[in-house]
Order: C-alpha cells, then structure tokens, then sequence
C-alpha cells in the first residue's frame, strides 16, 4: 500500500508540471533552472510572461537565500546594487490578486510569488522564489495542519515526506509553477555563502530568463 501511494505521489508531483503550456529557462551565472507556469494561476502566470518579454528579470540577483528553505529574487534594486547593499524592497508599483489553490502547494522546486504583510495575500509584482525546502514527518505535518487548519492529500503528504518543500508556507503564498529541470542548480545558489541577509556573499544574477519556445517538427 505505502508503494502505491508513493507511487501516486510522484505521478502527482510530475503531472503538475508536464501537463502545462508556458515554460521558462532562467539562466544564471551558477547555471540553468527550467519551470513551467501553471495556467489555473493565469494572473500569475500572464504577468510573469510579460516581465519576460519586457526582459525585466535580465541582470537581476538571488538576493535572499537560504538552505534547506529558498532562493529568492526579482528585485529590481538588485540590477545595480552594491556588494553588502540590503535588498528584498524593491517593487514594479503594482500587486498581483492572490491565486492561493489547494492543488498547488509547497513542494520541492515549487515557483511562487513573494508579498508583503498586506492581508489579501496579493503578490509581489514581480519578486519570486524557488522551494528548495527540507523533507517533513508525519509529526511535522500534523502539528503545521493544525495550526493552519490546512489538509493536505495523501499524494501530497507523501511528496513533503519523500521530496521535501515548505509545508508551512501552503495556505499564504501563491504557488504559479514548478521546477523541470535544474534542481541541483537551485541548491547549489541555496547553499552558497550568505552574508546576515541572507544575501549571497558572491553575486548570484540572472543574465537572462527567457520562454521556451515549443519545436515544430516536419513529418514526411
């Protein structure tokens, strides 16, 4: 039985991303991360696409990372800053509508979106962050679905159990999309060293985040 549900779980876990339309490749200067964008999250999704076109994540930094949590980033202010210079403020002048879904959660290699204290839960216009996360006991998951009167599915459980996330995020930020390829690079900007920030001591950018564009193939 605990074969099936794992197994359930990992099908759960790949799903989310592959059944998806837009893909993305951020290329840093540690190497390359693809995600895919959710579509039951369009605002997300159509607002990221059009900073994309605008180039506007071109040069920007990770400004915040931490191990076994998450690599953040998107502040404008981080194009030009100055090595030890306090990041995480930055803002494009508007919010996005929270698009909290219960499918979407925490898991390892989750994309979501940053925000302040405001109590809609809106998001930031543009600062993001990648789940690198740590793996949960049933313990840790019943006493964070306790105090967040938060139920989390068998298939997800098992993913926090054997994959790891941040379960206790689930519920206050929204989850837009998923890691597909590049994981190990993602863990190797969480664990670089970090000033008392969280900023990387090193600089970590992204020189540019383009769409995948689909192939077109030719049949004879």
């Amino acid at each position: 039985m605990k074969h099936i549900i794992l197994l359930s779980a990992l099908m759960v876990y790949a799903l989310l991303g592959y059944t998806q339309k837009t893909k993305i490749r951020i290329t840093t200067t540690e190497g390359e991360i693809e995600l895919v964008l959710y579509d039951k999250t369009p605002q997300h999704r159509d607002n990221m696409i059009k900073l994309i076109k605008d180039k506007f994540y071109d040069s920007t930094l990770f400004h915040r990372v931490i191990p076994g949590f998450m690599i953040q980033g998107g502040d404008p202010d981080s194009k030009t800053a100055k090595a030890g210079q306090r990041l995480g403020a930055g803002d494009i002048g508007y919010r996005v509508p929270a698009e909290i879904n219960d499918e979407y959660y925490h898991h390892r290699g989750a994309l979501a979106a940053a925000r302040d204290n405001n109590p809609e839960k809106a998001s930031s216009g543009c600062q993001f962050y990648i789940v690198t996360g740590k793996k949960y006991t049933d313990a840790e998951l019943d006493n964070i679905a306790q105090r967040s009167g938060r139920t989390l599915t068998p298939a997800q459980r098992e993913v926090y159990k054997t994959e790891g996330g941040a379960a206790f995020l689930d519920g206050n930020y929204t989850v837009f999309g998923t890691v597909t390829k590049g994981m190990d690079i993602a863990e190797k900007i969480a664990n670089v060293a970090r000033d008392g920030a969280d900023r990387p001591e090193k600089d970590i950018r992204m020189t540019s985040v383009r769409i995948i564009k689909k192939k077109k193939f030719l049949f004879f």
